[in-house]
């Protein structure tokens, strides 16, 4: 009997294996493909939607563009994997059967208990969650003058937090609104647990473009009208985005398979199987082992790499062949500021382990472009070059 191989979520982990077990199969097993969306959103790129909503043409690429004609496609929410009975529950009360899942749902926003945050605050998950931030802003701009600014507050200073205040310093400049944009991280620095040529590289740009950074305390509460910070500080806003952290979706909760007790997310072996042999898991739902005291980091770099050897090894395992372990290959970080760009310890370039300019931003474009052309086509990464 012909086995059935069930992939869920359509973003870098799901996508990337699409493509990989496509390759891999070749015909060899029914592959049913299930995600909330239609579309692979380039998430790493989405901020740019935020001062341009006509982005979205460009990074969002339809399933039918990525995926095989004899891959069925279900679009759906996951809610729940059934490891007993192997089935995947879906929103509209339907069920899927698998004989081997992967399971690359990604995560969700986490907000730590922190009262009225997530209540207030726009976040930056999806594609649409970047066309409410721009429009947003910009309702509020129309009404906004010169000696009463719109006060756009950015929680957290990872790289969404860093991107997205550089798009609305964009957006601020480019239409002349009046804006004035606080970046809010509560560790010591920006860009926190990374190298500190890469930091001050990072905030110099961010400051240059006029953005207020607020390192060193933690935001403790949030109303409609005010952000606190720490014991004194109170910050008042109009806009508010958070981008502090994630933690796994709910469908992971409900999921038979060993798991973090505090974040859902599931853990997997460095071959991606969990403690069911016949559940993968890889990306933002997953705690990859790796060599170490650290799992794999959930980045689109990540996700990207282990996609490609997670669709083989399903491939391997109903062959009965061994799997493959996988390792992350650190291969740099580039973090775009508005039209800047900054770039560190990038393998193509190893003379310079901290740089900007127009290698940087060249070689932000040419992330994107790349991974536009393994999961579509050339044609399609050439046509978003100039907007990313």
């Amino acid at each position: 009997m012909t086995e059935n191989v069930v992939v869920l979520g359509s973003g870098y982990a799901g996508a990337g294996t699409i493509k990989s077990l496509e390759s891999a199969l070749d015909g060899e097993a029914d592959v049913t493909w299930i995600a909330e969306h239609d579309y692979h959103l380039v998430l790493h790129e989405s901020h740019r939607c935020i001062r341009d909503p006509s982005v979205k043409e460009k990074i969002s690429i339809p399933v039918d563009d990525i995926k095989s004609r004899d891959t069925e496609f279900i679009q759906a929410e996951v809610t729940e994997v059934d490891t007993d009975e192997r089935t995947v529950h879906l929103d509209d009360g339907e069920t899927v059967d698998y004989d081997y899942v992967l399971i690359g749902i990604g995560s969700q926003t986490a907000f730590f208990g922190i009262e009225g945050l997530e209540k207030y605050s726009h976040t930056l998950k999806g594609l649409d969650d970047a066309l409410g931030i721009h429009e947003d802003i910009t309702q509020q701009a129309e009404a906004a003058t010169p000696s009463d600014p719109v006060q756009v507050v950015i929680g957290g200073a990872g790289l969404s937090g860093i991107q997205t205040a550089g798009e609305v310093a964009e957006l601020r400049d480019e239409e002349n609104y009046p804006i004035d944009i606080h970046l809010v991280e509560g560790l010591d620095e920006v860009l926190p647990n990374s190298d500190p040529d890469l930091q001050g590289a990072l905030r110099d740009r961010l400051e240059a473009r006029g953005v207020n950074i607020m390192c060193g305390e933690f935001i403790g509460e949030v109303d409609e009208e005010t952000v606190y910070i720490g014991d004194e500080t109170e910050l008042d806003y109009d806009v508010l985005v958070w981008t502090g952290g994630i933690t796994g979706r709910e469908a992971a909760e409900k999921t038979g398979v060993d798991k973090d007790d505090r974040s859902n997310r599931l853990h997997a072996e460095q071959d991606f199987q969990t403690t069911d042999p016949r559940v993968f898991a890889i990306g933002d739902c997953a705690l990859v082992d790796q060599p170490g005291d650290d799992p794999a980091p959930p980045t689109a770099q990540a996700a990207w790499q282990a996609a490609e050897v997670a669709g083989k090894n399903i491939a391997r395992e109903i062959r009965g062949q061994p799997l493959k372990k996988w390792k992350y290959k650190d291969k740099g970080t580039v973090v775009s500021v508005g039209e800047s760009a900054v770039a560190h310890d990038v393998y193509v370039v190893p003379v310079f382990e901290t740089f900007g300019g127009f290698p940087a931003k060249f070689l932000k474009k040419a992330i994107a472009a790349r991974w536009i052309k393994d999961v579509d086509s050339t044609g399609r990464a050439v046509s978003a070059w100039s907007d990313m």
